[in-house]
């Protein structure tokens, strides 16, 4: 039986552990790893993926890290800048994924590191 597609948007967020490269490329692999494995997603159906920084993180753009990842360079992507609001979590990245989702399958958000807090009930 073939499956039904829809377009879905799911968004998640992660942080990084510092402001070097490497640091941001450990935390939008596994942003990226966990929004694959915990929506079953082919990643055919990845069809755009919306970052955003808060202004600690200028080391690097994420969407040039996820473009070189795992066959993804066929994925549109863009990199904005996270609003600044005072208390913010530092070294955030936030994301918002429209993918193409069997209508059979829930919708499952990565909150992962320090930004689990900012949806716990997603976690």
């Amino acid at each position: 039986m073939k499956d039904d597609y829809k377009i879905t948007f799911i968004r998640g967020a992660t942080t990084a552990s510092g402001n070097s490269v490497k640091e941001i490329e450990e935390a939008v692999v596994e942003l990226i790893d966990e929004l694959i494995s915990r929506n079953n997603l082919i990643k055919t159906n990845l069809l755009s993926i919306t970052f955003t920084a808060t202004k600690d993180l200028d080391a690097c753009f994420p969407a040039s890290i996820a473009r070189k990842y795992h066959g993804l360079d066929s994925v549109a992507f863009l990199d904005c800048q996270q609003m600044h609001v005072s208390n913010d979590i530092d070294f955030c990245i936030r994301i918002m994924a429209q993918v193409l989702l069997s209508v059979n399958n829930p919708v499952k958000h990565p909150y992962l590191r320090g930004a689990a807090k900012l949806r716990s009930d997603r976690c």
